[in-house]
């Protein structure tokens, strides 16, 4: 005899989720359940996200709990999404029903400027220039605090020399870590040991970002940067649906295969209604040791920079500048791995000019709430 569908809920309430580690059924992930006569189980399972990683697990474990019980001759699973009201539930049935802690950057009178530091591809420097604009910022006079978006890649607080620092928690508020005047947090100083590995995607992903801004103490700044992981995945859609006003910088390489994926992270941009404020070109020549920085030794190629800049431009509709080319520059390099950031250590290099000159035209924008997206709809009469 076939089980009922209520037995088959009940095996299921066994099956936790591979990331949420709750049942599936306490997580509203089983649409529905139908048993047929021939003792084959249908069931609909809904991922939190499109393209969740951990759906395979998800789908052997739950065909493992149905296939145990009596009567079962088959297993059927169909993996649906969750949509935005539903995940927008299960976020506030994670946060045990509490009301979510306003993020003080998206209220419509914040005067801070955000910008998101993004690239479609690793390996283009995007932590690099985030630390250094950071800290050529605060040379210029302003506060300026780095909080580390990139969940699986945080480097920021090594870039910073501050990776065994941990912020202290006051009540149920966290004070961000000081390097080199700049106010900076990470997941990566709340993890309980520097090598744990982070295996996370949507709801907690989106849940860790609100907690860094909710939850951390930045006082009144006047830019804060978030390093956004590469690529347009969980971290991006969720800085644009919680820090509409953000712009978006996008970093990339002078060779053309850079570049390319380049202008998705700034189509990205758009997608989720925010602004590209600029394109950063990085490691766009070597100044020649031998003739000096007026011939430049263009070894990734030329003219990434330039290009994704005109084809955003006429993509998204506005002018979006090329803010700088930041030459190749060991110290640079060797900066990040010990922690000194170059714009602090020797701030007349070439490099750190070109960082000083892209920071100036970032910072010096005025502070205020013109041009802003004020989070403002018409109503009818």
């Amino acid at each position: 005899m076939a089980p009922t569908a209520d037995q088959v809920t009940t095996a299921l309430g066994g099956v936790l989720d591979p990331e949420i580690k709750k049942p599936i059924t306490d997580l509203g992930m089983v649409e529905s359940v139908v048993v047929r006569e021939d003792g084959v189980v249908a069931v609909r399972i809904l991922l939190t996200v499109a393209g969740c990683p951990m759906k395979d697990t998800l789908r052997r474990d739950t065909t493992a709990a149905i296939s145990k019980l009596d009567g079962v001759t088959g297993v059927e699973i169909d993996l649906g999404v969750m949509s935005a009201e539903q995940r927008a539930a299960l976020q506030t049935q994670l946060r045990g029903g509490v009301a979510e802690k306003e993020i003080p950057f998206s209220r419509p009178d914040s005067l801070t400027k955000v910008f998101a530091i993004a690239s479609g591809k690793g390996g283009v420097g995007k932590s690099s220039v985030t630390v250094n604009l950071a800290v050529a910022m605060e040379r210029q006079g302003l506060s300026v605090g780095v909080l580390d978006a990139d969940i699986y890649g945080h480097s920021v607080p090594a870039m910073f020399g501050v990776a065994d620092e941990r912020p202290t928690a006051v009540d149920d508020m966290i004070m961000p870590v000081p390097a080199h005047g700049v106010k900076v947090i990470s997941i990566g100083m709340l993890k309980p040991k520097r090598d744990q590995v982070v295996a996370w995607r949507g709801p907690i992903l989106d849940r860790a970002l609100v907690q860094m801004l909710a939850d951390v103490y930045w006082g009144d700044l006047d830019v804060l940067l978030l390093d956004l992981p590469p690529g347009t995945g969980d971290i991006a859609i969720s800085v644009g649906q919680r820090l509409t006003s953000a712009e978006v910088i996008v970093v990339t390489t002078p060779q053309e295969a850079a570049a390319e994926v380049a202008e998705r992270a700034g189509t990205m941009a758009q997608m989720v209604h925010q602004r590209v404020a600029g394109v950063v070109e990085n490691m766009s020549y070597l100044p020649c040791p031998h003739c000096g920085p007026e011939h430049r030794i263009e070894i990734f190629g030329t003219g990434g920079g330039i290009r994704v800049a005109e084809t955003l431009s006429a993509r998204l509709g506005y002018q979006i500048p090329l803010l700088g080319e930041i030459p190749l520059d060991e110290r640079l390099r060797s900066g990040g791995d010990l922690g000194n950031p170059l714009t602090a250590t020797d701030p007349d290099a070439p490099a750190a000019q070109v960082l000083d000159r892209i920071a100036a035209k970032l910072g010096g924008k005025p502070r205020g709430l013109l041009g802003r997206q004020l989070g403002l709809s018409p109503v009818g009469r």
